[in-house]
């Protein structure tokens, strides 16, 4: 018998609906259905039938994580499952979608897949985030699926990114923040500040500068082997790091280093879901009459 988690963030009437479709389509398998506690607190008065246990903490004897959400969904579900392994799926009640690849209208479908085998695992990259600060705030969830950023905070003037990388000075950007990309999140923040989109499999990292006063200043891939050192300076006292969705401040002068995880993120797919027919449906490539 499988075990199941099932996690998500926020109600909306398309995720209350996607939940109920998912808990029917799992009453008909043989498993162990567990909802995350605060998810099953907002659900509760929506659906008075809820029976299901719940959840604080994972561990290694789960199967699946069903990720109910957007892309964002995914990001703070992945902070639950860390190094456990646990394989998860994301169907999406959001709007674009990158990781949680299942629709609505497929759940039913996603979860026969689930019990038939009928799915490939992409394992993603995670990067980790260490200071040379005596309170490491980000800990104990200090790695990323997406990305890790910092960027100025309550300030509109720039900030100094003192960059290395395996030790050797590459630059010190002048720019508003700068972001450390896996290539999961190629198509997230990175791309949206003119980084290249990189394919979930390749091994590298993105180093993308955001609105940065060098002007010769471009993103630039490097091996996921790399360690990666930033020191931030700065006219405020802090500034701000986040890793994906989690977000904390660091004294002026704070050094950063990043350097890929000991461990993988593994996304459920379905067989007939693959990343170029995704950046082409999402990002709308191809979209011209001439095609």
């Amino acid at each position: 018998m499988k075990k199941i988690a099932i996690y998500g963030q926020y109600l909306h009437e398309d995720a209350i609906a996607t939940v109920v479709e998912v808990l029917e389509a799992l009453s008909g398998q043989s498993c162990e259905v567990f909802i995350e506690q605060h998810f099953y607190t907002l659900l509760q008065p929506h659906i008075p039938s809820l029976t299901q246990a719940t959840f604080s903490l994972l561990d290694g004897s789960y199967d699946f994580l069903v990720s109910i959400g957007g892309d964002g969904t995914i990001l703070r579900a992945v902070s639950y499952v860390g190094a456990i392994d646990i394989p998860v799926i994301g169907i999406n009640t959001g709007r674009l979608g990158f990781l949680a690849t299942v629709l609505k209208e497929e759940v039913t479908a996603a979860i026969d897949m689930l019990f038939a085998n009928e799915f490939m695992l992409s394992k993603r990259t995670l990067i980790t985030c260490t200071s040379n600060h005596l309170e490491n705030h980000l800990a104990p969830h200090n790695f990323a699926l997406n990305e890790v950023t910092v960027s100025r905070m309550n300030t509109t003037s720039m900030i100094q990114i003192e960059t290395q990388l395996d030790g050797k000075l590459l630059t010190s950007y002048w720019a508003d923040g700068l972001i450390i990309s896996t290539p999961t999140g190629s198509t997230g923040y990175s791309l949206s500040c003119g980084g290249p989109v990189i394919a979930p499999q390749t091994g590298v990292f993105i180093i993308t500068p955001i609105a940065p006063h060098n002007l010769n200043a471009r993103p630039l891939v490097i091996p996921d082997s790399t360690v990666i050192t930033i020191k931030v300076k700065g006219r405020e006292d802090s500034f701000l790091a986040s890793l994906d969705n989690r977000i904390a401040s660091y004294p002026d002068q704070t050094v950063l280093t990043l350097k890929k995880a000991p461990f993988t993120i593994n996304l459920v797919e379905p067989n007939h879901v693959n990343f170029i027919d995704t950046i082409r449906h999402k990002l709308l490539w191809g979209e011209d009459k001439r095609n």
